[in-house]
């Protein structure tokens, strides 16, 4: 487990090397954002612990199993903690499949797993929980979302990009990192959901997989979002 310190509130915790969830400092304490694969809460709860502050709450940007696999773990430790999930989600959370009307009609892909811990806080674009502003962000899920802590200016971008052999587009992964691209729902609109985040102009952008961009993070954004558009061209 490694610990990144992403901004003065937010701490970007790795699970071998690959996979990041992330400590968000709140008035009452920590607001945990995705939780890893199966077996990473308890290097969660060392790395809350080392903070000194209580874990009170999990988000979670999208309902793949490398996101959500240690929630019942997580929550199974502190009894009654809330659990918040984007409401176009939560049906893949619960295991239904189906598509919802107006949305590209492409298979919902990626790895899910059965959990017992069910959500108390259905999110919507726009919505604050606690610090974090909420974005809608499909394309890697149809209910993906990524989060805006105003305080620094920084984005936790679920899978929306991943930087693992170079920042790019989820659907657009870098080749030695293309298990996004296998887990992505819908390229267009994962692309049009980069964008978004790109028009917010966020100074640091981190994210489920890779190292984070600090500062004037926007730019390297922009240029992962050029590399799709050309890559998508072509096809």
């Amino acid at each position: 487990m490694k610990q990144t310190r992403i901004s003065p509130q937010i701490v970007q915790v790795t699970h071998f090397g690959l996979v990041n969830c992330f400590l968000v400092d709140e008035p009452d304490g920590l607001t945990l954002v995705d939780t890893g694969i199966k077996g990473c809460g308890r290097a969660i709860h060392r790395a809350a612990a080392a903070t000194n502050r209580p874990l009170r709450r999990v988000l979670l940007t999208h309902s793949h199993a490398d996101h959500v696999g240690a929630l019942d773990q997580v929550t199974n430790v502190v009894s009654g903690m809330e659990v918040a999930i984007g409401r176009r989600e939560v049906r893949l959370l619960e295991g239904d499949m189906g598509l919802e009307p107006g949305e590209p009609t492409d298979k919902i892909r990626g790895s899910f797993v059965k959990l017992q811990t069910v959500p108390s806080i259905l999110l919507d674009e726009g919505d604050r929980y606690g610090s974090l502003e909420v974005i809608f962000t499909p394309g890697h899920t149809p209910g993906h979302l990524a989060l805006l802590d105003p305080r620094s200016g920084t984005i936790l971008a679920g899978d929306a990009v991943a930087s693992i052999g170079g920042l790019r587009v989820v659907g657009d992964c870098s080749k030695l990192f293309p298990l996004p691209n296998f887990g992505t729902w819908h390229k267009a609109t994962a692309l049009n959901s980069a964008r978004k985040i790109a028009d917010l102009r966020p100074v640091n952008l981190a994210m489920g997989h890779g190292k984070p961009l600090l500062g004037n993070a926007t730019e390297g954004l922009r240029e992962a979002i050029r590399h799709a558009e050309q890559s998508y061209a072509g096809k």
